[in-house]
């Protein structure tokens, strides 16, 4: 990536529906260069696509909360595949440390939370797990400081 990609996104991340001929415009170079970059990005997987931003709690899911989950030795692929299947289960990363997974989830409210980790809790291969509910998002996720300073380049 260099400092063109990183001012490309930049402007699809303020305006996601702008259209390649209105990104040569803004960003001063050929409609085919603006295209090939994006083609190359997609296809190297920086860019996957162009999903709308959404509010979770604007959609009546206001709760979200983490969960530490041990399982069982060699079940990290079917505990995966069995966490994907829960619809509130937004993110599921593999990590170090004391616990194997770390799932992010959201829910109604408190009762729809205990539904949630009942069914996360009811995978055979899940042995223990660790909830904590987060109050606020003070910072939400992000990739615009790392975009900014390739595009300072």
């Amino acid at each position: 990536m260099d400092s063109l990609d990183a001012r490309l996104l930049l402007l699809l991340s303020d305006e996601p529906r702008l259209g390649v001929l209105e990104c040569s415009r803004r960003l001063g170079v050929a409609r085919g260069t603006v295209q090939a970059r994006l083609d190359r990005m997609v296809q190297r997987g920086i860019l996957r696509g162009f999903p709308p931003d959404l509010d979770l709690a604007a959609m009546g899911y206001g709760l979200t909360a983490f969960a530490w989950l041990e399982i069982a030795q060699g079940a990290r692929a079917s505990v995966a595949e069995r966490l994907a299947s829960i619809d509130e289960v937004c993110e599921v990363h593999a990590t170090t440390g004391q616990g194997d997974l770390f799932v992010r989830m959201v829910a109604r409210s408190n009762a729809d939370l205990q539904r949630v980790i009942d069914k996360v809790v009811a995978v055979p291969e899940v042995l223990r797990t660790s909830t904590s509910i987060a109050l606020s998002t003070p910072v939400p996720p992000r990739v615009r400081p790392l975009l900014e300073r390739l595009a300072e380049r």
